[in-house]
């Protein structure tokens, strides 16, 4: 077992759970060497670009990026280009953790990299995962693997404890999906915000329910995160999947039952993103 009990208290507790050395000296070179590839290659366009298996671009470069000052902030399915990157899919120390949270059988439902170089604007604003990612159960957690070290200054991931115990607030507003929560719901929980920090290769285990959302990067170091979502393996989509990719329900921990498991909860169906990534569509709610 990797984690101890009472980490796994914590994690139920608060809805997310810091460890360090979630994969090896190795894996983490090869991911920063293979990400910083990706934004020298991003200099070469002006535009979003690449393909996912959906037709939307796989590299999302933000406004104002130059060859100059690079913008990528975000890899749709990385693992679907990149050994690297599906070897720690795979084979990384928090896939493991994640079977001791949610069951020893599990599945990948999809990745991505977010990244905010240094000097960018990005921001995510405070939302919940599982509402863009609705399953008959919820035994669902996004493991959020620091790439850099993650500062007080680049843009942390911010979060609110216990907030994956309910409710599941809305994301639609004005009869728009605007992949957050409202003003009002944000404003009740800023008090117990907290920001989640650590050295590279630690790895933030958070349940798909907690409420959560991140600055801007101002300060002179970049912070990219390999973000990997994995769900327990008797839970079912019941909406399209955002970010659909050829690994997309590979199981890779344990064996698969034949089984359903149904949880009771209620909420809105998601809007399937037409742009880039939810960035752009966060972006647009706010115009």
């Amino acid at each position: 077992m990797i984690l101890s009990q009472n980490q796994k208290k914590q994690f139920w507790t608060d809805g997310f759970l810091l460890v360090e050395n979630a994969i090896n000296d190795m894996q983490l070179e090869n991911l920063k060497k293979t990400f910083l590839d990706w934004v020298n290659d991003s200099r070469n366009y002006k535009t979003d670009y690449g393909e996912t298996m959906d037709g939307r671009p796989r590299f999302d470069l933000q406004p104002g990026h130059s060859s100059d000052v690079p913008g990528l902030r975000r890899i749709q399915s990385p693992e679907e280009i990149s050994e690297v990157f599906a070897d720690v899919m795979r084979n990384g120390r928090s896939v493991d953790m994640c079977a001791e949270l949610i069951g020893q059988g599990i599945r990948f439902h999809h990745g991505k990299v977010n990244s905010k170089l240094p000097g960018t604007a990005t921001k995510v604003n405070f939302h919940q995962d599982f509402p863009f990612e609705p399953m008959t159960n919820d035994d669902m957690i996004t493991c959020l693997l620091f790439i850099d070290d993650v500062t007080l200054e680049n843009g942390p991931l911010e979060v609110v404890p216990g907030t994956h115990k309910g409710p599941l607030y809305s994301h639609w507003h004005n009869g728009t999906f605007t992949g957050s929560v409202s003003d009002e719901i944000l404003a009740e929980h800023e008090d117990k915000i907290i920001r989640c920090t650590g050295k590279a290769g630690s790895v933030c285990l958070m349940h798909a329910s907690l409420l959560h959302g991140s600055a801007p990067n101002l300060s002179n170091k970049s912070r990219t995160l390999y973000i990997s979502t994995y769900y327990a393996e008797d839970a079912v989509e019941l909406s399209p999947n955002h970010l659909p990719s050829t690994l997309t329900h590979e199981l890779v921990r344990g064996e698969a039952s034949g089984r359903v498991r149904c949880s009771t909860y209620e909420m809105q169906l998601p809007e399937v993103p037409k742009g880039t990534s939810f960035f752009a569509q966060q972006a647009s709610a706010e115009k």
